[in-house]
């Protein structure tokens, strides 16, 4: 398939975030504590499925040549995605939603710079999953479809809308405009497509390395997930909630993966 027609597959994810976002123009409230677990946890369980059924299976199916060390370069591919997010997370000053300690290096940024940037952080790799993913189709990769591709932005997309508003809303509540904190939010989604095309671009002129890649965005996700979402969704009281949605999250992206990949 040409890359021109796969394009408009890389802004499924960005519109999710959108979606989400513009609720900051029409809601007066932040989601409450227990809404925002459940939809920590939904995102969660997308995320972990996602590197699952649409990356390291995949990565691995490709290597199957290499007989048992098939999962050696993946797991290699793995690794330096997880160095790689830890990398961006000690260089990059950001603050996180709820908290009022930034994590990073010193930085006189605005605590609503440093909240766009949090999210900015975990949308990398989400954007990361899809464009390799769509390279493996372009490819004719085994295991791998532009169907599937479809699947895993669908998937991220309907996670990006609660992650959207969990990101415009509380900039609403740092005093900014709700015009402003709908801008901020939206384009705080605008890495996605942009990681996506870049990771595209270097996939299909390296084909050979395309199966490092997919597990590459598979540790990058899985570190959000870790280091950022099942933290948030688990702390103090009502934890239950989190893996409840974690559980949904999980079930639905497996499906959408299984069905249509």
């Amino acid at each position: 398939m040409n890359l021109t027609l796969a394009l408009p597959i890389l802004l499924i994810p960005f519109l999710g975030t959108v979606l989400g976002a513009g609720f900051v123009l029409f809601l007066r409230e932040s989601p409450s504590e227990k809404s925002t677990k459940a939809l920590l946890g939904f995102a969660s369980g997308v995320m972990v499925a996602a590197a699952v059924w649409s990356l390291l299976i995949p990565a691995i199916g490709m290597n199957e040549s290499a007989g048992k060390m098939a999962a050696v370069p993946v797991a290699a591919g793995f690794l330096l995605g997880i160095g790689f997010l830890l990398l961006m997370d000690i260089v990059i000053p950001h603050l996180h939603v709820g908290t009022d300690s930034p994590e990073g290096p010193r930085s006189r940024l605005s605590r609503t710079a440093m909240l766009a940037l949090a999210v900015t952080l975990h949308n990398i790799p989400e954007g990361m999953a899809v464009g390799v993913v769509i390279a493996g189709a372009i490819e004719g990769a085994a295991d791998i479809s532009m169907a599937g591709a479809v699947a895993l932005a669908a998937g991220i997309a309907l996670q990006n809308v609660p992650e959207g508003a969990i990101i415009s809303m509380p900039l609403r509540n740092e005093g900014n405009s709700r015009l402003r904190s709908f801008g901020i939010g939206a384009a705080s989604g605008i890495v996605e497509p942009a990681g996506a095309i870049l990771t595209i671009l270097l996939a299909t002129h390296i084909e050979p390395v395309l199966p490092v890649l997919l597990a590459f965005a598979a540790g990058a996700m899985i570190y959000v997930v870790v280091e950022e979402l099942i933290p948030e969704a688990s702390e103090g009281s009502h934890s239950n909630i989190g893996t409840i949605g974690f559980a949904a999250g999980f079930a639905l992206m497996m499906v959408l993966d299984t069905v249509f990949g």
